[in-house]
């Protein structure tokens, strides 16, 4: 599960990949600094994690992880190899997820590539430079697929999709605006477009606007170009949240109060990334581990159990299962048994967030 940083040089995507790794990736007032893409992995925060440490006092807690990685900064023409061009787009290829920061700030001290601060600009410049790819790559599969028709008339639907793909992306939007059934969709991820992947967008603000970020038109500007195609927007300071991932909890945890805030900008990037995927957790809890478990949302209960071990899968018999609030609200696992809270569940049932498990199986 790869979540891959980009924009334009000088928006904040070092600093913010620093802050959310807490390594050390240089962040330089120039483009460029970043040649090979750096990579992170990060927790996810989760709070029942803690609460049922609290419960079994494991000797190791594990939460669920996503993977960033900073991906150097994109310029107009790197469909065509400009700046480090077609190096930035396989990187981006690799990724799952795509977290967009955008400079919403002016700083004198901080040179804009174009000049000035412009987010419906600099969105439009990535954008149209993953369109421009996207359209080299749809181009080629519609010519194979035109050959592969004249053998065998199966291939038609695929043809019909495509050029309405190339239709969407000539028009200047990206393939995830377009409302497609999940046929479609599966279909779609063969082609593996860089405009068809989900995207965070990260609006990077100065610290005195975090208060008033409601009136703040750069972000609006996001915003505006975010539902458009129906992607999210979270309004952090980048600066601000590396100064904050270097603090220790409790130090943390009152300067955040000092802002007016209940939690970092870097958890509610790394949550709602965690949702743009898709996914969900699902929890094991015992004296020797207490861990969240990452499945996609849907997933049903033997193929979770194979997260943990191909056995648990193969030899899946049933699940045990009690949800997490009814956990906690009984105090002990024996009581929610008592209770009649603790579910025995077949192959057919789809986990829900937040569901603590026990695996039985047999091979």
């Amino acid at each position: 599960m790869k979540l891959g940083i980009v924009g334009l040089p000088n928006v904040g995507k070092s600093t913010l990949f620093n802050a959310i790794t807490q390594a050390c990736a240089e962040a330089a007032n120039y483009p460029f600094c970043t040649i090979e893409p750096n990579v992170g992995v990060v927790a996810v925060p989760d709070e029942r994690l803690d609460r049922l440490a609290a419960m079994y006092h494991p000797k190791k807690l594990t939460p669920a992880i996503v993977e960033f990685v900073d991906i150097a900064g994109l310029v107009k023409g790197a469909s065509k190899g400009e700046g480090l061009g077609n190096k930035f787009l396989s990187h981006i290829r690799e990724v799952d997820a795509i977290v967009h920061v955008v400079r919403c700030f002016e700083d004198a001290n901080i040179v804009h590539v174009d000049g000035s601060v412009g987010p419906l600009r600099d969105i439009e410049t990535i954008q149209l430079e993953l369109i421009f790819a996207d359209l080299e790559m749809i181009e080629r599969r519609i010519d194979r697929v035109q050959k592969a028709l004249k053998g065998d008339k199966k291939y038609q639907t695929e043809l019909d999709l495509l050029n309405e793909v190339k239709g969407v992306l000539e028009s200047g939007k990206p393939a995830r605006a377009m409302d497609l059934s999940p046929e479609q969709a599966e279909m779609l991820s063969q082609v593996a477009l860089l405009t068809a992947k989900p995207v965070l967008y990260v609006a990077n603000v100065l610290e005195d606007e975090l208060a008033d970020i409601e009136h703040n038109s750069n972000v609006a500007a996001v915003q505006k170009a975010a539902e458009a195609e129906n992607s999210e927007v979270i309004a952090v300071c980048a600066k601000i949240e590396e100064e904050i991932a270097q603090l220790e909890p409790e130090e943390k945890k009152a300067f955040l109060e000092d802002l007016g805030l209940s939690e970092s900008g870097l958890d509610r990037i790394v949550k709602a990334s965690y949702s743009l995927l898709g996914l969900i957790s699902y929890l094991t809890a015992g004296e020797p581990e207490v861990r969240a478990w990452t499945i996609v949302r849907g997933t049903k209960a033997p193929q979770a159990a194979g997260k943990i071990h191909t056995d648990f899968e193969r030899g899946f018999i049933r699940a045990e299962v009690v949800a997490f609030d009814d956990l906690m609200a009984c105090g002990t696992m024996a009581v929610a048994k008592e209770k009649g809270l603790v579910r025995s569940e077949g192959k057919d049932y789809v986990m829900c967030d937040g569901d603590i498990v026990l695996f039985r199986f047999n091979v």
